[in-house]
């Protein structure tokens, strides 16, 4: 799955290379895409020790990113980024196929 473009900002990598560091069995960051939420769908984050079958692995300055592929569709053309500001930190994903969102970033619709 190479023609799917998803991408992961420096400070994504960053964090995601810091929070992988710090959990001495798992060696990537697992974004998943599930039903639910206030929006339809919400995605979960989850560390992981190996890709599976399928899954988009983006490795950036020492971090590497899963996807799985039913995710992907859901996915394909998001910029993931880690935001840190008076509102907290976290990861933001912009997805350019959600046609709405909830205000805390983690459930979209499409």
């Amino acid at each position: 799955m190479t023609d799917v473009n998803v991408t992961v900002s420096d400070a994504a990598a960053k964090r995601i290379a810091a929070i992988v560091a710090a959990e001495s069995e798992k060696s990537a960051l697992r974004v998943s895409v599930e039903g639910g939420g206030c929006s339809g769908f919400s995605y979960k984050f989850d560390l992981d020790g190996a890709p599976q079958d399928g899954d988009l692995v983006i490795e950036r300055n020492g971090a590497k990113l899963l996807i799985d592929p039913v995710s992907l569709i859901y996915m394909a053309g998001s910029e993931i980024d880690f935001v840190d500001n008076l509102l907290g930190q976290s990861f933001q994903i912009k997805n350019p196929n959600a046609v709405a969102s909830c205000g805390c970033g983690t459930s979209f619709s499409v």
